[in-house]
């Protein structure tokens, strides 16, 4: 007989499983009508949830449709339920794994990963996947370590000498070699972008890693890149260090690593490509929101004099190590920008249904049981170009307020009290007033958004802007 989900059903309070915003002025005091009563949802079957795991893994895009409420205290081991039928499917999908976490010090061959050739033709990822010390009690930190842009042999020889060496045990290593070269030399590509999700995905999954201390570093190349990644994917990282890099900052929006450590060290003679530039306007950008905004924005940019190129490497880890990453911030700041053609489909606790437009931001902040966020339009004018190179090294930003798009707001206890109502308000708009309904819909549906065991969501407002 197949295992079901036993739930004891709550009247609903708001007018659907996934909370639909409606647009009301609070100014008027309007009241917020109260829907009637639903009717009790049949129990859902964890096959039926593992089956959608599976559809979703191979490609498909529709959401968990059936839902079923839950009580407060169902929530916790629901969670469980969904994490494990996750499991399951992913253990049951046809794909090629990361293997078996072995010693660093014996990693003398590794394993690989062909990517997707609709992504990129021919791009095989050959990549160490080991450890070092004793495994912690929830899980290693990891650090996934971008090479630099030599050849691609001797660069990944060296970033597996360069792990043994640095003074972060324990610890497990990511160390991936750059499948294509020329102009797919670049760790940003969407090839790549495929390669990062899958091994989060399984390093989630393996029961090895903490997902609370992930961290993304490289040099040079993977400077540029583990810069542009740590913007992009934020919302997964403890922290991110690029050396020897420095990016334009349309590139790796600043506001992103609101909720990260970020490091970044270059020499101060390191002028090729503006990478001295670069840094310092980063470092810039990095001190201007922190005056703003004391509570965020932890970093570590420095210009080592004298240097050039070469420096020393061997900082970097041991301070990411010493920060663990929240997955559920109250404040959030996320320019949802693509990459390589490419966006994410969420990021924390926000989910993007229909984009109103090419970059949006996003600014929620939680106070008590006020959700408010603000959606702006993104617009870009270069302000500064660079004669040698031809290219913007620095651009003024515009923000207008949205009138179009689609989003959710996942929520869960770590961001508001389930027991009182709860206001959502978006750009000075209230659009919903309540309690919060939990349904194991919104469970499974973060949870393939995610793929992340900290951000099971059992509960959803979903906002529509017009």
């Amino acid at each position: 007989m197949k295992q079901a989900f036993l739930f004891i059903t709550l009247w609903a309070l708001v007018s659907t499983s996934c909370s639909k915003a409606e647009h009301t002025d609070p100014s008027k005091e309007q009241e917020i009508p109260k829907p009637e009563q639903e009717a009790p949802k049949g129990n859902i079957s964890k096959e039926k949830v593992k089956q959608f795991f599976v559809e979703h893994l191979s490609g498909k895009t529709t959401s968990f449709q059936e839902g079923k409420t839950l009580s407060l205290t169902e929530i916790a081991h629901t969670q469980q339920e969904i994490w494990q039928s996750w499991k399951e499917a992913n253990q049951s999908f046809s794909e090629e794994k990361l293997g078996d976490l072995a010693p660093l010090t014996n990693a003398t061959q590794g394993n690989r990963w062909q990517l997707p050739a609709n992504l990129e033709a021919n791009a095989i990822m050959p990549f160490y996947w080991a450890s070092k010390g004793n495994q912690p009690e929830k899980g290693y930190p990891l650090f996934v370590y971008m090479h630099g842009s030599g050849d691609k042999h001797q660069e990944w020889a060296n970033g597996k000498i360069l792990a043994q060496r640095f003074d972060d045990a324990p610890s497990a290593y990511f160390i991936p070699q750059i499948p294509n070269t020329g102009e797919l030399y670049r760790w940003w590509q969407k090839a790549k972008q495929f390669a990062w999700e899958k091994l989060l995905r399984l390093a989630f999954l393996s029961g090895k890693v903490d997902a609370n201390r992930v961290y993304f570093f490289g040099i040079s190349e993977g400077g540029y890149g583990s810069q542009r990644l740590a913007s992009f994917y934020a919302d997964y990282l403890a922290g991110a260090g690029p050396m020897a890099g420095g990016e334009p900052l349309i590139n790796a929006p600043v506001e992103n690593c609101r909720n990260i450590a970020f490091s970044l060290r270059t020499g101060a003679k390191d002028n090729m490509f503006h990478r001295d530039l670069f840094t310092r306007y980063a470092k810039e950008e990095f001190e201007k929101f922190k005056a703003e905004d004391p509570q965020g924005f932890v970093h570590h940019i420095e210009l080592i004099p004298n240097a050039g190129h070469g420096i020393d490497y061997r900082p970097t880890t041991p301070w990411l190590k010493q920060y663990t990453r929240n997955p559920h911030p109250k404040k959030v700041v996320w320019e949802d920008f693509p990459m390589d053609g490419i966006y994410r489909k969420g990021f924390y606790n926000i989910a993007i249904k229909e984009r109103g437009a090419e970059r949006v931001r996003y600014t929620m902040d939680i106070v008590d049981n006020k959700v408010s966020i603000n959606v702006d339009e993104v617009t870009y004018q270069g302000i500064e170009r660079s004669p040698r190179w031809n290219l913007f090294t620095k651009y003024q930003k515009t923000h207008i307020p949205l009138q179009k798009g689609k989003f959710v707001v996942y929520l869960n206890q770590n961001l508001v009290d389930f027991s009182k109502e709860v206001t959502v308000v978006v750009n000075n708009k209230q659009v919903f007033k309540g309690m919060l309904q939990s349904d194991v819909q919104h469970l499974v549906n973060s949870c393939a958004t995610f793929f992340d065991p900290e951000r099971i969501f059992p509960a959803a407002v979903e906002v529509h802007l017009n």
